[in-house]
């Protein structure tokens, strides 16, 4: 058995994986390379970085620079694979810009907002 720790959207996971005899090896997947996805840009002072969890659409912009926002409000709403995937705030704090616009696509990784 091997104990591992999973970060989904922010909240954390302890998972247990059970290996099995005579199964061909699996390189881990930190070992395969990754694709290329755009470096995301530096935060503000203090700043944190929301970016897409996958490549989709933007559907909608639900918030400006300046705004209020609490943990869990929804500030982006992304198309992937036909589903609506709703961005949220990570924390308490203030939009300090907003990196993409309706209609926009997106691949993994790509900076959505940054909150101060």
């Amino acid at each position: 058995m091997k104990k591992y720790r999973v970060n989904v959207n922010g909240t954390q996971y302890d998972i247990t994986v059970e290996v099995l005899e005579g199964e061909a090896a699996v390189a881990p997947a930190a070992a395969l390379a990754p694709a290329a996805a755009p470096a995301p840009a530096a935060p503000a002072a203090g700043g944190k970085t929301v970016n897409a969890p996958m490549p989709g659409t933007v559907l909608a912009v639900n918030v400006t620079a300046g705004q209020e926002v609490k943990r869990g409000d929804v500030l982006v709403v992304l198309e992937a694979m036909k589903m609506e995937n709703e961005i949220m705030a990570p924390n308490d704090g203030t939009v300090a810009s907003v990196q993409v616009t309706k209609g926009q696509s997106v691949q993994s990784g790509a900076v959505l907002v940054t909150i101060a």
